[in-house]
C-alpha cells in the first residue's frame, strides 16, 4: 500500500463528467489513490471566500499528491487549470493528461 500513487483531477468544471469517468478509471485500472476537484454547483451563489477557500483546497490536494492529471478535452486548459499546472510543476510533481499539452 505504500507505493499508491495520489494523484488529483484537474480540468475545467465543463468537463465534470469525462474527469469523473477518468478518476474511475485510474483507481479500477492503474490502482491509483485520486482525490477529485469539488464539483462547484453553478446555480449556487458562493461568495468570494468560498471560492478562494475551494481554490486553495485543490492547491492542497496537489501538495499531498504524486501527480496530477489535467483532463484537457479537445485540448482546453482554462486559467485556473494553467495556474495548477504550473504550481505543479513547481513542486516537482508528475504531470499526466488527457490529451498533449501544449501551452
Amino acid at each position: 500500500m505504500d507505493n499508491i500513487k495520489v494523484v488529483t483531477i484537474c480540468g475545467s468544471m465543463k468537463f465534470k463528467e469525462k474527469m469523473l469517468q477518468i478518476a474511475e478509471e485510474l483507481e479500477l485500472k492503474n490502482g491509483y489513490a485520486v482525490l477529485q476537484v469539488v464539483f462547484i454547483n453553478e446555480n449556487n451563489n458562493y461568495s468570494e471566500k468560498e471560492l478562494e477557500r475551494i481554490g486553495s483546497l485543490h492547491l492542497k490536494r496537489i501538495e499531498i499528491s504524486d501527480a496530477i492529471y489535467v483532463v484537457n478535452v479537445g485540448g482546453y486548459i482554462g486559467e485556473s487549470t494553467r495556474r495548477e499546472i504550473e504550481y505543479a510543476k513547481k513542486l516537482h510533481k508528475e504531470i499526466l493528461s488527457l490529451e498533449p499539452l501544449n501551452y
